[in-house]
């Protein structure tokens, strides 16, 4: 079993072929990726509000995705009002926060009452991390009653920072997805953090899984811990099970 917490539905201003569900499924079935918990690409990048219904819309054709509610952190009432209206369809299982494409650092205020927005609604948030963020995402975390967080690519060159913040707090989930990451970057993280904390992420179909399956296998997990992080923390940070 994998599930794979940090993947994308549809086509990028680069690279359009992907954009249809069925290149998300193929994908899925090369690596046996049997879960993917996606945003819409279009609402990351362009607008939320047709993004996320659109999201919806290909939510309802598959049982192997669930969905992140895209919020920016700079359109709060389109948030609430999205929550409103699509968390009822039971299909979406947490928000997605991009603070880059939205100029929305997790520092800022902007950000911290989207995250308190996600608590509000009982979701997990996947907030994108780079450099020192981390750590301002755990304060966010230390911060907010019932927050509970995935840092995007656990920091991604500043994967140092990750550990710290894990480890200054719990509710703060990593994944290590990353385009050009260092050799025993993933192996270091998984050493020195709760395991409970870690998960799978492989920012599908933006990069190819290869490079995150790659990463978490050379780190040569011991079993028990592989299994948590392949799908076991997932399953219980996004309550499958119980669901």
């Amino acid at each position: 079993m994998i599930i794979d917490v940090h993947a994308h539905w549809g086509p990028w201003f680069f690279s359009m072929e992907v954009g249809a569900v069925a290149t998300n499924l193929a994908v899925m079935d090369r690596y046996g990726i049997d879960l993917a918990v996606v945003s819409a690409t279009e609402a990351v990048i362009y607008d939320p509000t047709t993004g996320n219904r659109a999201m919806a819309r290909v939510l309802e054709t598959t049982d192997r995705l669930l969905g992140y509610l895209t919020i920016n952190p700079r359109r709060l009432d389109d948030a609430e009002r999205d929550l409103r209206e699509l968390l009822p369809t039971g299909r979406f299982v947490g928000v997605k926060i991009h603070t880059d494409y939205t100029g929305s650092p997790p520092s800022t205020p902007q950000t911290r009452a989207a995250l308190e927005l996600a608590a509000a609604h009982d979701l997990p948030a996947l907030v994108h991390t780079w450099d020192r963020s981390p750590l301002d995402l755990a304060a966010a975390v230390a911060d907010i009653p019932g927050l509970r967080a995935i840092a995007g690519h656990m920091g991604a060159n500043g994967w140092r920072h990750a550990v710290e913040a894990a480890n200054s707090v719990d509710r703060l989930w990593l994944e290590p997805c990353f385009s050009h990451t260092e050799a025993g970057r993933f192996a270091a993280v998984a050493a020195a953090v709760d395991p409970h904390r870690l998960l799978f992420g492989t920012d599908a179909t933006l990069i190819d899984p290869a490079a995150a399956y790659g990463a978490v296998l050379a780190a040569d997990l011991e079993p028990e811990l592989a299994e948590r992080v392949a799908w076991r923390n997932a399953a219980d940070l996004f309550r499958l099970e119980r669901a």
